[in-house]
């Protein structure tokens, strides 16, 4: 079941690439970082590079990039004005808006071509495929936490806290 899903998965991915390449120049990896920008409005560079997992410098760089094509701006912290946050501009917001149209026109027609059954059971199998991996997101599991598409973060733009003993 894994290796079969695995293979789905990369037929869905090779979709969303698709749609990708048809709506905008940036790579993998800085459109990623203008998601985690949206999700996490304000986020420092730290954390960025943390949610990324790459090296501060690598993220340094890649931001560098995304503010020279207008997808990002830097702004002093509200509270250390040595710290940088990081939010979206409004390019970058239209940009996610028409990605997200594309990927959702590719998948239509994908669905299209689909029995209703087909439909329904792939609705259900992916609602709870998506229920199980958002409670085993928790901070402890080791799992990136889950959020839907335009749902705010919970989480405080600056750096993640510390853990605290009793």
């Amino acid at each position: 079941m894994a290796a079969a899903l695995d293979e789905t998965a990369g037929t869905l991915l090779a979709v969303w690439e698709a749609a990708r390449e048809r709506t905008t120049r940036l790579s993998g990896a800085q459109l990623r970082a203008v998601m985690v920008v949206e999700q996490h409005d304000g986020i420092n560079l730290r954390r960025l590079a943390g949610q990324l997992d790459m090296l501060l410098s690598s993220a340094s760089r890649l931001c560098d990039r995304l503010v020279a094509a207008g997808m990002l701006e830097r702004e002093p912290g509200r509270f250390d004005r040595r710290e940088i946050s990081l939010h979206l501009t409004p390019e970058a917001v239209r940009l996610l808006a028409e990605l997200r149209a594309a990927r959702k026109d590719r998948l239509e027609r994908v669905l299209a071509g689909m029995s209703p059954e087909g439909r329904a059971a792939l609705s259900r199998g992916m609602a709870e495929f998506h229920e199980v991996v958002r409670r085993r997101s928790a901070p402890e599991g080791g799992w990136p936490v889950l959020q839907s598409a335009g749902e705010p973060s919970t989480e405080p733009a600056g750096d993640p806290p510390v853990a605290r003993t009793a």
